[in-house]
């Protein structure tokens, strides 16, 4: 199949709703009807979709999540240098934002194979929208750690982080989150989370940290988007020795190498490299340097 530029083959990254089907653009019908192949995260929500859009699906539909990423990427690509189109999906949004699909990309430009999108629904932007936080800069950090210790490490490597924050947690890890998020950012620190965006249960909770972490405890349900309040520049630059230490203590256990975890500490906190090289002697009592 030929595209309206006139390049044979392509890969198509089309945005599906995150819930409410009505969502999906016309352009979505259009391109799924007619796909040489469809490539989807599940082929059963796939089915439903296509159902709910009244629309038939006339070309080859193959499955492509997570655990076949690897095996299947090579077959699509030859497909793809072959003149066929493929329509990437996943079970809802964007594909490769935090979803399957990075890697057929990645692949597919390394082949010179024309990439294009379908834009669509967004639980990042979307959850950004309601939350009534600041939106002129933001940063998605996906999902966290499951481990707590590493969770808490990175966290503490963005606790001076003056943008928006968005991420994405599993509901029964929710309590356990937002508790590492009080602790480390603070317990008053602004948050939304944003429940079942755009389905018939949606929910957007708005309170301190500490009060939704107590709220999640008693258990949450559905697709979760946490929207997490920057730090107040002020306060980010105000540091005290004790807690520069601690970042860099982070970013070493994270494997990278004192001096550039010092820099990038520095940078963050808005100070000197000296005054962070000062506070991590201090704490490790080592040897000045020459």
């Amino acid at each position: 199949m030929t595209d309206a530029s006139g390049i044979p083959g392509a890969l198509v990254l089309a945005g599906t709703p995150i819930g409410d089907p009505s969502d999906a653009s016309p352009r979505l019908a259009r391109e799924l009807a007619a796909a040489d192949i469809v490539a989807a995260e599940d082929t059963r929500r796939l089915r439903r979709l296509t159902t709910a859009l009244a629309i038939e699906v006339t070309g080859r539909v193959v499955s492509y999540f997570e655990a076949n990423e690897s095996t299947r990427t090579p077959e699509l690509v030859s497909a793809l240098r072959a003149g066929q189109r493929v329509v990437l999906v996943t079970d809802a949004g964007m594909p490769s934002v935090s979803d399957p699909g990075y890697r057929l990309v990645a692949a597919a430009v390394e082949a010179g194979v024309a990439v294009t999108v379908v834009p669509g629904p967004s639980a990042v932007l979307a959850a950004l929208a309601v939350s009534g936080l600041p939106v002129d800069r933001f940063c998605f950090e996906g999902f966290l750690p499951r481990k707590a210790g590493e969770r808490a490490s990175r966290l503490r490597e963005l606790a001076a982080e003056p943008r928006t924050l968005v991420f994405f947690e599993a509901p029964h890890r929710l309590a356990a989150m937002l508790g590492a998020l009080a602790e480390v950012f603070g317990g008053d620190r602004a948050v939304a989370v944003c429940r079942e965006l755009t389905k018939t249960y949606e929910e957007v909770r708005r309170g301190g940290l500490a009060e939704l972490a107590e709220w999640a405890g008693a258990g949450v349900r559905g697709e979760i988007t946490v929207v997490v309040a920057g730090a107040d520049p002020a306060t980010a630059q105000d540091l005290g020795a004790e807690e520069l230490a601690r970042r860099v203590r982070a970013r070493e256990e994270g494997g990278t190498a004192r001096k550039a975890a010092i820099a990038e500490v520095a940078q963050d906190a808005g100070v000197p490299k000296r005054v962070v090289f000062d506070a991590v002697v201090a704490e490790k009592r080592v040897e000045p340097r020459p």
